[in-house]
């Protein structure tokens, strides 16, 4: 493929397949970004500005493969946006081995690889925009979600430390933390846990994917430059 021009809005976000990944997907394609997405099933979303990968966040060389051939293709990446993730609820006593590991190579080593070798292609221009996720979860400290929620601390951590870190290359790094949304991360949770949970919050409804796209927009604008290693969470957490 032929390098794009250079001025072209690039923007990656991984696990687009469904959920609130595909809707920002959807969403930033009309917004005028060429978006990047990944997941490790096939997207039925086509549209002339949007390219998928198949691939495991956490499988190194695939990840490392991506970003080469972006690299070849665009000349660099303005925005990371790192969506995907799994989760699991179960009593940390009853909580298997392979399902902790599962959890920590996708949410956490995940978001660490595409940091990484995102930075490495906006360093290059001095200028990137990188979002992670965290979960409500974590603050909240949800029975039946240690695992999980000890991943998103993990990469609350991570994105703290990475906006010191990049810094001085003017790559801003930041974390949205959702709470409830209708995606297929609740769905086996039983009505009463739902509900539990929402009466924590201080708006007391199912959080939407606009208003995660809205913490978004706020985070990857040219004018939040100044704005770095901050986590937001919805719904008044």
């Amino acid at each position: 493929m032929t390098k794009m021009h250079s001025s072209r809005r690039v923007m990656i976000i991984t696990g687009t397949r469904k959920g609130v990944g595909r809707f920002l997907a959807e969403y930033y394609v009309q917004q005028g970004f060429h978006v990047i997405g990944c997941s490790r099933k096939e997207s039925d979303f086509e549209h002339p500005d949007y390219q998928h990968f198949c691939l495991d966040v956490a499988d190194e060389l695939s990840v490392k493969q991506m970003f080469h051939e972006i690299g070849k293709t665009f000349g660099r990446v303005h925005v990371l946006i790192n969506n995907a993730g799994i989760g699991s609820m179960n009593h940390f006593l009853s909580t298997p081995l392979t399902t902790a590991q599962n959890l920590v190579n996708t949410n956490f080593l995940g978001t660490f690889l595409f940091c990484r070798e995102a930075a490495k292609l906006m360093m290059r221009h001095e200028f990137g925009r990188i979002v992670n996720f965290t979960t409500a979860a974590r603050p909240l400290n949800l029975e039946g979600e240690a695992v999980y929620a000890a991943t998103k601390a993990a990469v609350e951590s991570l994105t703290r430390i990475l906006a010191r870190e990049l810094a001085a290359f003017k790559i801003t790094v930041n974390a949205v933390g959702p709470t409830l949304l209708k995606t297929d991360l609740i769905r086996s949770l039983p009505q009463e846990t739902l509900e539990a949970i929402i009466s924590r919050q201080a708006i007391q409804r199912y959080g939407g994917f606009r208003d995660v796209s809205n913490v978004v927009d706020f985070f990857i604008s040219e004018e939040s430059d100044f704005v770095t290693g901050q986590v937001i969470f919805l719904g008044g957490i």
